[in-house]
């Protein structure tokens, strides 16, 4: 966590640690990360949208939870732009049934808790709930997050010193034998960096 975040999280658990959200800013004690993806209508922080949610436990860090997954659609925002689906494969009737962001904030909260999050560049993602989080609830996602890139690059280098190391999703995937699951949809992505990161700290990818 970077110490402006950390910065953050501790300057709002103090103005939320007895609120009705205070489960949130309790340290983790149990056994299970989730892995977190979001879809978005671009890349910068500042103009995106989320079109869709995806999130997955992973338990004991062996076991990914596909039985206890979530898969949120969002409304399409009034900016959809068609130029942007070749990106994110999402079209503005595939969100034809989407909820209000309040309601998938609530549904992601309720989902992961106070548990670490998993991701592939999960701090966009963070960002991106953060956005919406603050004018809502007062504070950003205090969850202790996990970088799938970086530990993969920790391990590799560790492995073969001295190397170059190439952290493309795709390339990832492929060295550690495993196959891209939906790519570019929320919950696809968050499903296979959740068996990338068992492969990777395990050398197994369990399922149930």
């Amino acid at each position: 966590m970077s110490l402006f975040r950390s910065l953050r999280v501790w300057r709002e658990r103090r103005q939320h640690g007895d609120g009705p959200f205070a489960a949130l800013f309790e340290p983790y004690e149990g056994d299970e990360i989730v892995s977190l993806d979001c879809e978005t209508t671009s890349l910068n922080v500042a103009e995106a949208e989320i079109l869709t949610i995806g999130a997955v436990k992973i338990r004991k860090q062996r076991r990914v939870m596909l039985s206890d997954r979530l898969d949120i659609k969002l409304k399409a925002p009034a900016n959809f732009r068609r130029e942007s689906v070749p990106i994110h494969k999402i079209r503005a009737m595939d969100l034809a049934d989407g909820v209000e962001i309040d309601e998938a904030l609530q549904m992601l909260l309720a989902y992961i808790g106070n548990r670490p999050l998993l991701g592939y560049y999960v701090n966009f993602d963070v960002r991106m709930l953060d956005k919406y989080m603050r004018p809502q609830f007062g504070f950003g996602l205090p969850n202790k997050a996990i970088e799938l890139s970086e530990v993969y690059n920790n391990i590799i280098k560790w492995r073969y010193p001295g190397g170059h190391v190439d952290l493309r999703f795709d390339t990832i995937a492929s060295k550690l034998d495993l196959p891209i699951i939906e790519r570019h949809t929320a919950l696809g992505d968050a499903i296979t960096v959740a068996l990338m990161y068992v492969r990777l700290t395990q050398g197994d990818c369990g399922v149930l």
